[in-house]
């Protein structure tokens, strides 16, 4: 039993081993853009949710005065 288990995280293994082989993997520019794209989306969408959310509830309050 324990040498079927040890067999067949071997054979994971490997075949893990040959799929990453067959990634494309981005250069070090490619990364550094896509990241710098993430941050300020995420910039963006969280000024944005931030106004949003202040607006709301300035309104909510002046409402329930």
């Amino acid at each position: 039993m324990a040498v079927q288990v040890l067999n067949k995280t071997k054979k994971f293994i490997s075949e893990v081993r040959g799929e990453m082989h067959k990634v494309s993997w981005p250069t070090r520019e490619e990364l550094i853009q896509s990241t710098a794209v993430v941050l300020m989306t995420m910039l963006i969408l969280s000024a944005f949710i931030g106004i949003v959310d202040f607006i709301f509830s300035q309104t909510l309050h002046v409402l329930l005065r």
